[in-house]
């Protein structure tokens, strides 16, 4: 349990360190050999060359990451807890989500709009080049509060159930989703059961952070009972069945509205409207997703010590 409370406050200190050694950009290098390699053996099949790669690389993450813990145990049980603390660390993202969020901010502040376009184009798939000030803060929050499950609580979840390998193998799961998932012509097939597969992972993880949202909202005197009612309205107002519930809850909590059309490679996509226009998204609207982000957090941190704490009794 040490390693879970260890790599949680790394995470929350540190965030996310910004190196090309990271092991995450080294499971990408892993899907991207093992999906030329399934691409041609599997050339006429591509929607089971998708689904062997998925299977391909969970499996070698898992595998890896559970020997070289198991030695550094077998060696060290203070360099075991240690390894395992680093590697949770890393797959957690709360600290990360923040500071990329205020990154597009300082931009705005200072009434930089097009180095907020272009600092915001990092972080999001939409075309951010004519958005405004407004538009560009949504952006903002609707990153934030999406990926409080996958960057945050869906980790945690599995690190609770299964320590630092099955938090890796979560990792992988979702590292395959944002690089396979498009429905393009080069992913349509390919990219089916790794977002299919990525939907099922994430299923249990952001109903929670949808839940979780609304406690914060109380904890921090936000709109709790607008949060609960736009959850429980606009929870599946996405293509994705996870998105919209942690989006959902937040935008309930700020009173504001989150999704609609955007567009995407020059083309229009209509999108549902999540939560009601009640107030304008502005830096406080940020700032008060930034708080629900680290409130969410510590909830999920709660969660994920109560999953160990059962676990270690059963």
């Amino acid at each position: 349990m040490i390693e879970i409370t260890l790599g949680f406050l790394l995470d929350l200190i540190i965030g996310d360190p910004q190196n090309p050694i990271h092991p995450i950009r080294i499971i990408g290098s892993l899907c991207k050999t093992i999906e030329k390699f399934f691409r041609k053996i599997l050339k006429k099949s591509l929607k089971v060359a998708g689904l062997m790669t998925w299977i391909s690389v969970i499996l070698i993450v898992f595998l890896f990451n559970y020997y070289l813990l198991k030695g550094a145990y077998a060696i060290n049980n203070i360099f075991g807890v240690v390894l395992a603390s680093i590697m949770i660390y890393f797959c957690i993202s709360t600290k990360a989500l923040k500071v990329e969020g205020l990154k597009v901010v300082k931009y705005i502040i200072k009434d930089d709009i097009e180095g907020a376009r272009k600092q915001l184009s990092y972080i999001v798939g939409r075309d951010t080049e004519n958005l405004d000030k407004e538009s560009i803060l949504k952006a903002v929050v609707e990153t934030v509060a999406e990926n409080m499950s996958d960057g945050v609580i869906a980790p945690l979840f599995y690190a609770g159930i299964g320590g630092a390998p099955l938090a890796f193998l979560y990792k992988a799961v979702n590292t395959m989703d944002s690089m396979f998932g498009y429905k393009n012509d080069k992913y349509y097939d390919f990219g089916y059961f790794p977002a299919k597969l990525d939907d099922v992972f994430n299923y249990i993880p952001a109903r929670l952070t949808g839940y979780f949202t609304v406690v914060i909202a109380f904890v921090l005197w936000l709109d709790y009972k607008n949060s609960f009612k736009i959850y429980n309205r606009d929870k599946n107002n996405h293509s994705s069945p996870n998105s919209a519930h942690p989006e959902a809850a937040v935008a309930g909590a700020l009173g504001v509205r989150l999704g609609g059309a955007n567009y995407y490679f020059g083309k229009l996509v209509e999108k549902p409207t999540i939560g009601d226009n009640l107030e304008k998204v502005d830096l406080n609207k940020v700032n008060q997703t930034n708080r629900i982000l680290y409130g969410v957090s510590i909830l999920g941190y709660i969660m994920t010590v109560i999953i160990r704490c059962i676990l270690n009794f059963v």
